[in-house]
């Protein structure tokens, strides 16, 4: 088999009486019984499970709300210069980077996380309460637990949520609207948010200067949505590849003990392997993803590819032999920003008109683990809603007294679970009693001799 443009075709050679060798004999039969034109059972089976492999879905999922949110502190190549051994030139030429944001005090990747959601949700006009599933992909949480995605869920105010975090560090945005498509088209759900959220400024090792200058801080987020209309989401591949976990990561607790070279909750990376890595799996993933979506490269308008490096770009453009432009690339104002990087690119892609309707775009990340994920979506015209009329005042209006809602709510029941435990009682001191009742009793009963009864039995 041979592949051309993304379509495979049939290799077959012509033998020197002038008939096909491709397993058909002279008289236009095949080898196996087969008619040449297809027919038959062998065939036709083949063709029917290919036509079920790539049937259309009965549901789809669509992007219908976006939005983004970065830190206003703004740190320059040359504002690094003071802290590391490094020069502007230097980061500028191996990476394209000019500046990067990092989250003060006050804001973190729930903070930043949440008003990501909030822009999404506005853009969007939906509720928070309408939502059902909230996956927040992610490689800096505050904690392990509760999850980021369970406070933001907090916060919005989006009580008919399940929420959780996923870790496929910059692969994670794609690896999360995979989850959420899956469960929109299994018909579980009917509406998702889905954010990428990174304070990767908090876990830079300050020592590493070919490292600690390509990070910075941001979120974006995304609210897909239920539909019979074809478009959204056309296909997703994902891949991991374990050998290579050496290569970029970050330890944390779970060390049984810390390997030579790495600090705890500190990155690490090899980059010249890591740049290998993502040139080559740029190209084969969008190709797959592609070729499963039954597109070719000629049918997308733009790829938005996780922002690592521009070098990383402009390698994978040249073996793609497609032009660097058709790389959307806005690395040189925010840095590699992990798992929002996607989100945060793909919003501003569309404000700068990149992304027209019915276009064809592609979502690329690669990443520690390794990790790797592509997706194809066919983007739907979202008719933003004006920002006049009543009805849409009363919609804002009640969006915005969910979000206050939830501020008081929280509150609320934090306050009431501490009245209940002081009125209440710790619950384990209740138990503890009812058991030992339980158990006394049992032990008392087992301890008393049963009294032999009469026998009853009549004798003749």
């Amino acid at each position: 088999m041979a592949r051309t443009n993304g379509h495979v075709a049939k290799d077959t050679a012509a033998s020197p009486n002038g008939h096909s060798t491709n397993g058909h004999t002279p008289n236009g039969h095949s080898a196996n019984g087969q008619a040449p034109n297809g027919h038959g059972p062998i065939p036709n089976m083949r063709r029917a499970f290919s036509n079920l492999q790539r049937s259309a879905p009965s549901r789809y999922a669509h992007i219908v709300g976006w939005g983004m949110d970065v830190p206003e502190l703004i740190i320059t190549n040359a504002d690094l210069e003071a802290v590391v051994e490094t020069t502007d030139e230097w980061i500028r030429t191996r990476t394209g980077i000019h500046e990067r944001r990092f989250a003060n005090d006050r804001e973190t990747v729930t903070t930043l996380g949440f008003e990501a959601a909030r822009k999404a949700l506005d853009r969007a006009d939906m509720l928070p309460s309408e939502i059902d599933l909230i996956i927040v992909a992610t490689s800096t949480p505050e904690n392990f637990y509760p999850s980021t995605a369970a406070r933001i869920q907090n916060m919005i105010g989006a009580t008919h949520a399940g929420a959780f975090d996923l870790s496929a560090a910059c692969a994670g945005f794609v690896y999360a609207v995979n989850m959420a498509v899956q469960a929109i088209r299994s018909g579980s759900i009917d509406k998702a948010l889905v954010i990428g959220s990174e304070t990767n400024s908090r876990i830079m090792d300050w020592d590493d200067r070919a490292t600690c200058v390509l990070f910075g801080d941001g979120a974006g987020a995304i609210v897909l949505c239920g539909s019979d209309e074809p478009g959204g989401v056309l296909s997703c591949v994902l891949g991991s590849d374990g050998s290579g976990e050496d290569l970029l990561g970050v330890p944390t607790v779970g060390q049984s003990s810390m390997p030579e070279g790495r600090q705890m909750h500190k990155v690490h990376m090899n980059g010249r392997e890591v740049f290998r890595f993502g040139t080559h799996i740029i190209n084969e993933s969008v190709r797959e993803a592609l070729d499963k979506a039954n597109l070719t490269l000629a049918d997308v308008a733009l790829i938005v590819p996780h922002q690592a490096n521009q070098r990383i770009l402009a390698a994978a453009a040249r073996s793609m032999n497609i032009p660097e432009s058709m790389f959307f690339s806005n690395l040189h104002r925010y840095g590699n920003t992990s798992a929002a990087s996607i989100p945060i690119a793909l919003c501003e892609a569309e404000k700068e008109g990149r992304i027209k309707p019915n276009d064809n775009i592609v979502l690329v990340g690669f990443g520690g683990g390794l990790a790797w994920g592509s997706m194809v979506v066919q983007w739907q015209v979202v008719p933003k809603k004006a920002v006049t009329g009543m009805s849409h005042r009363l919609l804002q209006g009640r969006r915005e007294a969910e979000y206050v809602l939830a501020f008081w709510r929280g509150r609320v029941l934090r306050v009431y679970r501490r009245l209940e435990a002081v009125i209440k009682g710790p619950p384990t001191q209740a138990n503890l009693r009812g058991k030992r009742r339980s158990s006394d009793a049992a032990a008392r009963a087992m301890s008393t001799p049963k009294k032999a009864e009469p026998d009853k039995t009549k004798t003749v």
